[in-house]
This record gives structure tokens, C-alpha cells and sequence, in this order.
């Protein structure tokens, strides 16, 4: 079982960064700005933050941003 965590830790390592750098991201720019297009600056943090493994940035950029 550890050699099966080994191996897929050089794929797993980029994903983790990748996640977070997406998440640092949209909660930047979340408290950075102040109009949405659907909802407010709490509810977009909250899905984020929840959603945090890609889905809530992802969402807030496709449904939240505005432009």
C-alpha cells in the first residue's frame, strides 16, 4: 500500500498546487471586488471555500464573476 501512495505522489503533488493556487485566486479576487452577478461576497466565499476541490472556484468564475 505505501508503494501504491509512492507512485502516484508525483501526480498528486501538482494537483494539490494547482488547487490551491485556484483557490487563492478566486478568494482573492472575491475580496477584491464588491458587485456579483448572482449572490454575494459571504455565499461565493462559503462555496469556495466548500467546494474547494475545483467545483466552488470554478463555479464562482462561471456563475459569480462579473465582468
Amino acid at each position: 500500500m505505501n508503494n501504491e501512495i509512492t507512485e502516484l505522489l508525483p501526480f498528486f503533488i501538482p494537483l494539490v498546487i494547482a488547487e490551491f493556487a485556484l483557490l487563492g485566486y478566486t478568494l482573492y479576487h472575491i475580496f477584491t471586488h464588491s458587485h456579483y452577478k448572482r449572490g454575494n461576497r459571504v455565499l461565493w466565499i462559503v462555496v469556495a471555500i466548500v467546494g474547494m476541490e475545483f467545483i466552488g472556484p470554478i463555479l464562482y468564475f462561471l456563475l459569480g464573476k462579473e465582468d
